[in-house]
Protein backbone atom coordinates (compact mmCIF):
# COMPACT_ATOMS: atom_id res chain seq x y z
CA UNK A 1 0.00 0.00 0.00
CA UNK A 2 1.34 3.61 -0.67
CA UNK A 3 1.13 3.95 2.97
CA UNK A 4 4.00 2.00 3.52
CA UNK A 5 6.16 3.73 1.58
CA UNK A 6 5.84 6.51 3.60
CA UNK A 7 6.31 5.31 6.76
CA UNK A 8 9.11 6.44 9.44
CA UNK A 9 10.40 4.00 12.05
CA UNK A 10 10.48 7.03 14.74
CA UNK A 11 7.08 7.22 14.35
CA UNK A 12 6.16 3.71 14.66
CA UNK A 13 8.10 4.13 17.40
CA UNK A 14 6.50 7.51 19.13
CA UNK A 15 2.82 6.77 17.93
CA UNK A 16 1.63 4.30 20.69
CA UNK A 17 2.94 5.86 23.73
CA UNK A 18 0.90 9.05 22.00
CA UNK A 19 -2.07 7.18 20.92
CA UNK A 20 -2.15 5.19 24.63
CA UNK A 21 -1.97 1.85 22.67
CA UNK A 22 -0.04 0.00 26.31
CA UNK A 23 -1.18 -2.84 28.13
CA UNK A 24 -4.26 -1.55 29.91
CA UNK A 25 -4.75 1.57 28.29
CA UNK A 26 -7.56 3.18 26.15
CA UNK A 27 -5.87 1.80 22.36
CA UNK A 28 -4.60 -1.15 24.18
CA UNK A 29 -2.89 -2.73 20.94
CA UNK A 30 -3.12 -0.98 18.36
CA UNK A 31 -0.60 -1.16 15.53
CA UNK A 32 1.12 1.96 13.83
CA UNK A 33 3.26 1.78 10.50
CA UNK A 34 4.69 5.49 11.25
CA UNK A 35 3.37 7.68 8.40
CA UNK A 36 2.13 11.14 9.69
CA UNK A 37 -1.34 12.59 9.18
CA UNK A 38 0.35 14.89 6.13
CA UNK A 39 1.39 12.08 4.55
CA UNK A 40 -1.88 10.39 4.74
CA UNK A 41 -3.57 13.45 3.53
CA UNK A 42 -1.70 13.46 0.69
CA UNK A 43 -2.63 9.25 0.33
CA UNK A 44 -6.16 10.54 0.70
CA UNK A 45 -6.04 12.58 -2.15
CA UNK A 46 -4.62 10.71 -4.29
CA UNK A 47 -6.38 7.59 -4.15
CA UNK A 48 -10.22 9.92 -3.20
CA UNK A 49 -11.47 8.52 -6.81
CA UNK A 50 -9.71 5.32 -7.42
CA UNK A 51 -10.73 3.52 -4.68
CA UNK A 52 -14.33 2.40 -4.19
CA UNK A 53 -16.45 2.90 -0.68
CA UNK A 54 -17.13 -0.95 -0.53
CA UNK A 55 -13.18 -1.42 -1.29
CA UNK A 56 -12.51 0.84 1.73
CA UNK A 57 -14.63 -1.59 3.70
CA UNK A 58 -11.09 -3.97 3.78
CA UNK A 59 -8.81 -0.81 4.64
CA UNK A 60 -11.38 0.76 7.58
CA UNK A 61 -10.79 -3.05 9.17
CA UNK A 62 -7.27 -2.99 9.20
CA UNK A 63 -5.13 -3.69 12.75
CA UNK A 64 -3.40 -1.02 11.41
CA UNK A 65 -3.83 2.83 13.03
CA UNK A 66 -2.80 4.78 10.04
CA UNK A 67 -4.55 2.33 7.55
CA UNK A 68 -7.80 3.36 8.97
CA UNK A 69 -7.31 6.57 10.21
CA UNK A 70 -6.52 6.78 6.02
CA UNK A 71 -9.35 5.07 4.80
CA UNK A 72 -11.54 7.42 7.09
CA UNK A 73 -9.77 10.33 5.48
CA UNK A 74 -10.44 9.41 1.68
CA UNK A 75 -14.51 9.03 3.34
CA UNK A 76 -14.84 12.14 4.00
CA UNK A 77 -13.35 14.03 0.70
CA UNK A 78 -15.71 11.24 -1.02
CA UNK A 79 -18.43 12.72 1.19
CA UNK A 80 -18.16 16.21 0.87
CA UNK A 81 -17.49 15.86 -2.91
CA UNK A 82 -20.51 13.83 -3.32
CA UNK A 83 -23.66 15.91 -4.44
CA UNK A 84 -25.75 12.89 -4.89
CA UNK A 85 -27.95 12.35 -1.22
CA UNK A 86 -28.87 9.18 -1.98
CA UNK A 87 -25.24 8.08 -2.46
CA UNK A 88 -23.96 10.21 1.14
CA UNK A 89 -26.86 8.36 2.94
CA UNK A 90 -25.02 4.96 1.65
CA UNK A 91 -21.70 6.77 3.09
CA UNK A 92 -23.41 7.42 6.67
CA UNK A 93 -24.37 4.25 7.02
CA UNK A 94 -20.86 2.87 5.82
CA UNK A 95 -19.46 4.89 8.54
CA UNK A 96 -22.13 3.84 11.25
CA UNK A 97 -21.62 0.29 10.47
CA UNK A 98 -18.21 0.43 11.01
CA UNK A 99 -17.66 2.39 13.92
CA UNK A 100 -16.20 -0.11 15.83
CA UNK A 101 -12.90 0.58 13.62
CA UNK A 102 -13.41 3.76 14.74
CA UNK A 103 -11.18 3.56 17.86
CA UNK A 104 -9.39 6.63 18.99
CA UNK A 105 -9.87 10.21 19.64
CA UNK A 106 -7.81 11.02 16.21
CA UNK A 107 -10.31 8.64 14.23
CA UNK A 108 -13.19 9.97 15.50
CA UNK A 109 -12.10 13.83 15.35
CA UNK A 110 -11.25 13.96 12.04
CA UNK A 111 -13.92 12.50 10.23
CA UNK A 112 -17.35 12.07 12.31
CA UNK A 113 -18.54 15.96 12.28
CA UNK A 114 -17.32 15.95 8.88
CA UNK A 115 -20.12 13.10 8.35
CA UNK A 116 -22.58 12.35 11.01
CA UNK A 117 -22.42 15.97 11.55
CA UNK A 118 -23.37 17.76 8.42
CA UNK A 119 -25.81 15.05 7.64
CA UNK A 120 -28.21 15.44 10.75
CA UNK A 121 -27.40 19.04 10.62
CA UNK A 122 -29.00 18.76 6.83
CA UNK A 123 -31.51 16.69 7.47
CA UNK A 124 -32.51 18.54 10.50
CA UNK A 125 -32.63 14.78 12.17
CA UNK A 126 -30.68 14.23 15.77
CA UNK A 127 -31.52 11.02 15.89
CA UNK A 128 -28.40 9.52 15.45
CA UNK A 129 -26.18 11.89 17.28
CA UNK A 130 -28.21 11.73 19.90
CA UNK A 131 -28.62 7.62 20.05
CA UNK A 132 -24.75 6.99 19.88
CA UNK A 133 -24.79 9.62 23.16
CA UNK A 134 -26.75 6.84 24.89
CA UNK A 135 -24.44 3.95 24.01
CA UNK A 136 -22.09 2.60 26.67
CA UNK A 137 -19.22 2.76 24.01
CA UNK A 138 -16.71 5.52 24.93
CA UNK A 139 -16.11 6.25 20.88
CA UNK A 140 -19.29 6.15 20.27
CA UNK A 141 -19.83 9.25 23.05
CA UNK A 142 -17.20 10.72 21.83
CA UNK A 143 -18.44 10.50 18.31
CA UNK A 144 -21.98 11.92 19.25
CA UNK A 145 -20.58 15.24 20.82
CA UNK A 146 -17.47 16.00 18.53
CA UNK A 147 -20.41 15.34 15.46
CA UNK A 148 -22.19 18.30 17.10
CA UNK A 149 -19.06 20.93 15.75
CA UNK A 150 -20.66 20.86 12.56
CA UNK A 151 -23.65 22.48 14.29
CA UNK A 152 -21.55 24.88 16.13
CA UNK A 153 -19.55 25.95 13.58
CA UNK A 154 -23.24 27.49 11.88
CA UNK A 155 -24.17 29.01 15.30
CA UNK A 156 -26.22 26.21 16.71
CA UNK A 157 -25.74 25.32 20.24
CA UNK A 158 -28.57 23.57 21.54
CA UNK A 159 -27.67 20.17 20.37
CA UNK A 160 -24.35 20.01 21.88
CA UNK A 161 -25.57 21.39 25.03
CA UNK A 162 -27.66 18.62 25.50
CA UNK A 163 -24.98 16.03 24.58
CA UNK A 164 -22.51 17.56 26.56
CA UNK A 165 -24.99 17.50 29.62
CA UNK A 166 -26.00 14.20 29.03
CA UNK A 167 -22.31 12.25 29.59
CA UNK A 168 -21.00 15.79 31.26
CA UNK A 169 -19.67 13.22 34.47
CA UNK A 170 -18.44 10.36 32.14
CA UNK A 171 -15.59 8.63 34.19
CA UNK A 172 -13.50 9.08 31.15
CA UNK A 173 -11.34 11.93 30.61
CA UNK A 174 -11.71 11.66 26.46
CA UNK A 175 -15.28 12.55 27.27
CA UNK A 176 -14.88 15.80 29.89
CA UNK A 177 -12.31 16.95 27.16
CA UNK A 178 -14.42 16.51 24.14
CA UNK A 179 -17.08 18.44 26.30
CA UNK A 180 -14.79 21.34 27.25
CA UNK A 181 -13.42 21.83 23.56
CA UNK A 182 -17.31 22.01 22.04
CA UNK A 183 -18.21 24.25 24.74
CA UNK A 184 -14.57 26.13 24.19
CA UNK A 185 -15.35 26.44 20.67
CA UNK A 186 -19.37 28.13 21.03
CA UNK A 187 -17.54 30.21 23.22
CA UNK A 188 -15.65 31.36 20.41
CA UNK A 189 -18.95 31.49 18.22
CA UNK A 190 -21.05 33.53 20.95
CA UNK A 191 -19.04 34.06 24.40
CA UNK A 192 -22.06 34.94 25.90
CA UNK A 193 -23.66 31.31 25.34
CA UNK A 194 -20.83 29.80 27.32
CA UNK A 195 -20.85 32.35 30.32
CA UNK A 196 -24.44 31.33 30.40
CA UNK A 197 -23.79 27.89 30.14
CA UNK A 198 -21.29 27.92 32.38
CA UNK A 199 -22.88 29.34 35.33
CA UNK A 200 -25.26 26.99 35.08
CA UNK A 201 -23.11 24.33 35.41
CA UNK A 202 -19.61 25.07 36.05
CA UNK A 203 -19.59 23.58 40.00
CA UNK A 204 -20.49 20.10 38.99
CA UNK A 205 -18.40 19.77 35.83
CA UNK A 206 -15.00 17.70 35.77
CA UNK A 207 -12.06 19.82 36.24
CA UNK A 208 -10.86 19.03 32.80
CA UNK A 209 -13.94 19.81 31.03
CA UNK A 210 -14.29 23.70 33.01
CA UNK A 211 -10.36 24.14 32.26
CA UNK A 212 -10.70 23.27 28.23
CA UNK A 213 -13.84 25.57 28.08
CA UNK A 214 -12.86 28.68 29.93
CA UNK A 215 -9.30 28.50 28.05
CA UNK A 216 -10.22 31.44 25.35
CA UNK A 217 -11.46 33.43 27.94
CA UNK A 218 -10.19 36.59 29.75
CA UNK A 219 -7.73 35.91 32.56
CA UNK A 220 -9.94 37.42 35.27
CA UNK A 221 -13.18 35.31 34.50
CA UNK A 222 -11.01 32.21 33.79
CA UNK A 223 -9.98 32.65 37.74
CA UNK A 224 -13.23 33.57 38.70
CA UNK A 225 -14.19 30.25 37.39
CA UNK A 226 -11.57 28.36 38.47
CA UNK A 227 -11.66 29.81 42.45
CA UNK A 228 -15.57 29.21 41.99
CA UNK A 229 -16.45 32.96 42.50
CA UNK A 230 -19.01 33.23 40.07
Amino acid sequence: MALADLALPEKAAFFPRFFKAGKGEYAEGDQFIGVTVPDQRKVAKEFRDKISVEELSEVLSSEIHEHRHCALLILVAKFEKSKDSSEKEAMVSFYLQHRKHINNWDLVDNSCYKILGRHCFDKEDHRILEDLATEEDLWSKRMAVVSTMHYVKRGEFDLMKKLVLKNLNHPHDLIHKANGWLLREMGGKNEAELLDFLKKHYRKMPRTTLRYAIEKLDESIRQDFLKGRI
